[in-house]
């Protein structure tokens, strides 16, 4: 007996049809309704250090990038409160929190690089013959092919 694939459907179909995906895709768009209310009353600057987290129980959670901002915006807290309390998305709002979460650095923008001159690679490599403790001799010789493998 051969294992059948179901036959492939269009995304709209299945938003359409599987539950859990549409609960989870109607959750995402109200999220997104509720962010574009949210920067309308923050300032320009302010509105990419600030998303929507959730809207539960009277109380709106806001992930802010860093310590900056939501040191600026807990100063606001009281007029961004009055101002959202008068859209009827936000009628029963009673606080907003603000949690600091700072962004995610992708994986390719985690380190320095450093461009090392072929000076620098014969210099790295001079001082690597005149060292006895091997580990460290390894280590400089393979600093110094790196950095002649770049020019």
């Amino acid at each position: 007996m051969a294992f059948r694939p179901h036959s492939a459907r269009l995304p709209a179909v299945l938003l359409r049809e599987a539950k859990p995906l549409k609960a989870i895709f109607r959750h995402a768009q109200r999220l997104g309704q509720l962010q574009s209310l949210v920067e309308s009353q923050l300032q320009p600057a302010a509105r990419e250090h600030c998303h929507v987290a959730s809207w539960r129980e009277g109380s709106l959670l806001l992930i802010v990038t860093d310590g900056h901002w939501a040191t600026r915006l807990r100063y606001q807290q009281k007029r961004l409160l009055r101002q959202l309390q008068a859209f009827d998305e936000f009628i029963n709002l009673d606080r907003i929190l603000f949690k600091v979460q700072p962004p995610t650095v992708p994986q390719g923008a985690a380190g320095h690089t450093i461009d090392l001159s072929s000076v620098a690679a014969e210099s790295i490599q001079a001082t690597a013959e005149g060292i006895t403790d091997p580990k460290l001799r390894a280590a400089l010789e393979r600093l110094a092919s790196h950095a002649k493998a770049r020019t």
